[in-house]
């Protein structure tokens, strides 16, 4: 049993030895064995192959070993080698080896010195191998890391520079000389407690790399787009500066929010016709995008500035603002900034110190030093050659105004001046419109034996007339002649050629007393004769009565329609009738020489005749057999009413007093008449008479 047992263990020992052997041919690991003592120097076959030597010349010894190193790694590597042996400790280096052939390899070495009997070192044994390959892709890594764009450093797990790049060394405005083992946080004091301390140690807790940018202060002032990623060793970054870009950014930012202001700013005045209102609003569009607080000035009729609207950031200062805003125009001198700016048409900057020493002691200069601005800046609403008002911008001590700012206030206080300006010019065009209109829409005559009423309600706001209306007035005969027209358009144009028809029927039927087909069948002719280029519908209804039908207390309607819309009856008994059917004859200005006929319909004491435009009953939403069905459903639950009200309401129900086109209605009611006396009678009256017996109704 016992040499089986020595046997074993000696199997043991070599299959050791063979796997150690097999561990360093792998590796490619050469070894060496120094004898202090002789001076003789073993390796074995691949170190003696790694320094370019052969079994022939390889001479043993340590001189060997000297001629093959670098010239300057020699002094070195000579003094590694002394400081093992002197100290029975440990060798270690990695330097280059001159081939014969004049190639430089890299070769790393480990060795240890071991005592003799006498405590002193007796030999240096050791392993060495080639590492020229792995310096030279490490080499390629720092080249690489050099050549990028980006700056890139690695800390290690005591957060001290270990490796920086040559972009890391100008974004962080230091060298490695100044970095290489110093601890992150001292270097730059600012990072703790900031977002990169924060990134950064939780890429190291969690395992996962982290993204994201931040500012750092001055010295370096800038903005850095980091990327960090944990690693066995510490933390690798990646930075690359952004502040140019997030400059760009922040003033692309900026022109969004101007050109959004002035869009806002142009919505405002042009969604209103009250600009006067909206130019109040204004300082809520400026405050805070252009200043800390702002004032609206408008020159009023007289010509006196008044401000219309203020607005500041603070809202416990607002009050303040109001109030000054209520007194300051009356104790600014002329020569006051605000003064200067009404009068040079351009901005006018000046500190907040200067409006304060102009102003006389009072409330206005107390509420001024209350609001303490540090600058402001007087801007003129500008039209058309006028100064129309001012916008006035204020700063506070932290704030100040740019170019850019003053640019787009300009442009702000040029729309609010143009708008102002059209308001004007639109009040002046609105005033001739409404001259004109009641030039041409003459209120109705008042007849004895009936009340006429009338309503006109345009769809043009801007122009507040169009080609709708209506017309009532007295033959020479005494007979009542109501008139309803409607010319194609809805502008000034169309009221002016509105105005010739109008007046070419008045003429004709006043001259000629002739009945209603007549007068449209001579209207017809002189607009072709005239050469009147327009289209026109029109119904001519003439009321009269035989002394028969007036001892009957009937009243004959004779009328004729140039393709207008039927009438309407609304009888006694609360019925209502279309006069006629939708057969109506050729509009005007079509055929002069067409034949148009002529309708008569009798009707009662009490019965109220309408005549009405489309405006009245047409709509978008539905057509307008539909339209005349409300409008007669309407009458008949009005049939109570006075005349009046009865038109204003049918207004109300049907257009809801905003008609999509012009609408113009004229109406008629017959009561009770008396038996005429021989007075002679107005122009626009019939004669004066002498009641019957008052109880005949």
């Amino acid at each position: 049993m016992e040499p089986t047992h020595v046997g074993t263990l000696e199997d043991d020992l070599e299959g050791d030895r063979l796997r150690a052997q097999l561990a360093i041919d792998a590796a490619r690991i050469g070894t060496f064995d120094w004898d202090l003592r002789s001076g003789r120097l073993v390796w074995d076959a691949r170190l003696i192959e790694m320094f370019g030597y052969d079994r022939s010349t390889f001479e043993q010894s340590i001189g060997a070993f000297n001629a093959r190193l670098h010239p300057d790694d020699l002094p070195w590597v000579t003094e590694a080698l002394q400081a093992a042996v002197d100290s029975c400790g440990e060798y270690e280096a990695e330097d280059r080896v001159v081939l014969p052939g004049g190639e430089t390899r890299w070769v790393s070495a480990r060795g240890r010195a071991v005592a003799g009997a006498d405590g002193a070192a007796a030999r240096v044994i050791g392993v060495a191998y080639d590492v020229t390959a792995e310096l030279a892709a490490e080499t390629r890594v720092v080249r690489l890391l050099d050549a990028m764009p980006a700056g890139f450093y690695s800390l290690d797990a005591d957060w001290r520079f270990v490796h920086l790049n040559a972009e890391a060394e100008r974004l962080l405005g230091r060298s490695r000389e100044d970095l290489l083992g110093h601890v992150l946080w001292d270097a730059f004091p600012a990072a703790p407690g900031s977002v990169f301390e924060e990134q950064y140690r939780e890429a190291v807790a969690t395992g996962r790399p982290v993204a994201f940018e931040a500012y750092y202060p001055a010295p370096l002032d800038g903005w850095y787009e980091v990327r960090a990623w944990p690693t066995p060793d510490g933390l690798s970054v990646y930075a690359i500066e952004v502040t140019a870009r997030r400059q760009a950014q922040e003033l692309a930012d900026r022109s969004a929010r101007r050109l959004a202001l002035l869009a806002q700013v142009s919505a405002e005045l042009a969604g209103t016709l009250d600009v006067q209102s909206a130019t109040a609003r204004l300082p809520r569009l400026v405050v805070p995008a252009l200043a800390d607080w702002c004032i609206v000035t408008v020159i009023d009729d007289d010509g006196q500035p008044r401000d219309v609207g203020s607005w500041h950031v603070d809202p416990a200062s607002r009050s303040v603002l109001e109030r000054y805003t209520e007194v300051r125009l009356d104790a600014m001198p002329i020569a006051a900034p605000v003064g200067r700016a009404l009068h040079s048409d351009e901005a006018v900057g000046f500190a907040g110190d200067e409006v304060l020493d102009l102003l006389p002691p009072g409330q206005a200069r107390d509420l001024l030093a209350v609001l303490a601005p540090r600058a402001e800046v007087a801007l003129p609403l500008r039209a058309r050659g006028r100064t129309l008002g001012l916008l006035t911008l204020a700063y506070a001590d932290d704030h100040a105004a740019t170019d850019a700012d003053v640019a787009v206030a300009q442009d702000v206080a040029d729309r609010a001046g143009l708008a102002l300006d059209n308001a004007r010019l639109f009040g002046q065009q609105q005033q001739m419109a409404e001259v004109l209109q009641r030039s041409l829409l003459t209120d109705p005559p008042e007849p004895d034996h009936a009340e006429i009423a009338v309503r006109y309600l345009p769809a043009a706001e801007a122009a507040r007339v169009g080609g709708d209306w209506y017309d009532a007035f007295l033959q020479p005969s005494g007979s009542t002649m109501l008139v309803i027209g409607d010319v194609v358009g809805h502008d000034t144009a169309a009221a002016a050629a509105m105005g010739q028809v109008r007046s070419l029927l008045r003429g004709i039927a006043a001259y000629s007393d002739a009945g209603p087909v007549e007068v449209l069948r001579g209207l017809d002719s002189a607009m072709a004769v005239l050469q009147l280029d327009t289209l026109a519908t029109a119904a001519v209804a003439r009321f009269e009565q035989t002394d028969d039908e007036r001892e009957r207390g009937v009243t004959r309607m004779v009328w004729a329609n140039a393709g207008h819309l039927p009438p309407l009856a609304l009888h006694p008994d609360g019925s209502v009738a279309v006069l006629a059917d939708w057969k109506a004859d050729l509009l005007l200005g079509v055929d002069s020489t067409v034949e148009r006929t002529e309708s008569v319909v009798t009707l009662d004491r009490g019965s109220t005749v309408l005549l009405y435009t489309d405006g009245l009953v047409e709509r978008r939403d539905a057509d307008l057999d539909t339209g005349l069905l409300r409008l007669r459903a309407h009458l008949a639950e009005l049939a109570d009413l006075p005349l009046a009200e009865l038109l204003d309401e049918l207004i109300a129900r049907l257009v809801d007093g905003a008609p999509d086109d012009d609408v113009a209605l004229v109406a008629v009611r017959l009561h009770r008449q008396d038996r005429p006396r021989p007075v002679e009678a107005g122009p626009n009256r019939v004669p004066d008479v002498v009641p019957d017996d008052p109880a005949t109704p």
